[in-house]
């Protein structure tokens, strides 16, 4: 098993890589990101572009090291470049798309497929009027205080909680 600090030096082995070739694709020299493990949740990482920081999962990354490795980080900073080249744009956009596959050769996923069962927190149960779905903690939380509402993205009808 892997310890925190092996998980660690890798993610930054890997930054370091990924940055390079993206500062000498664009004939700049931007500065190394903060890379740490705070991300919880079923989210595999994420980019806090004014903070120039990553977060990832420490246990996804864990779980799916290689994928992190080729995918994941690669996935962060090319937001962060996407940001600092060309400044505000679609998170997941052509510019965002060509930094993934033009400059560091990986496929350019917005999602990833990893099993977050692990990961999951409570799940709870809504309906439809065409299917069942599942909401986090949160976001059942948010429907019984009356701060939110859910919809189908397919029927478009409110998502009504079934008492278990």
């Amino acid at each position: 098993m892997i310890n925190d600090e092996q998980l660690l030096n890798a993610a930054t082995d890997t930054l370091k890589k990924c940055l390079s070739t993206a500062n000498r694709h664009f004939s700049v020299s931007y500065p190394l990101p903060e890379i740490n493990f705070r991300l919880r949740g079923k989210s595999a990482g994420k980019a806090y572009l004014q903070k120039n920081e990553i977060r990832l999962n420490k246990r996804l990354f864990s779980d799916n090291y290689q994928a992190f490795i080729d995918e994941v980080i690669p996935h962060e900073l090319a937001h962060l470049v996407a940001f600092q080249y060309f400044g505000k744009v679609k998170p997941h956009g052509k510019e965002w798309k060509y930094i993934m596959s033009e400059v560091f050769g990986s496929p350019a996923r917005a999602t990833h497929q990893f099993d977050v069962s692990a990961v999951a927190g409570k799940q709870f149960t809504y309906q439809c009027h065409c299917s069942t779905h599942l909401l986090s903690i949160r976001r059942h939380n948010n429907v019984q205080r009356g701060k939110a509402e859910y919809r189908c993205r397919r029927c478009l009808t409110p998502l009504i909680y079934i008492k278990e």
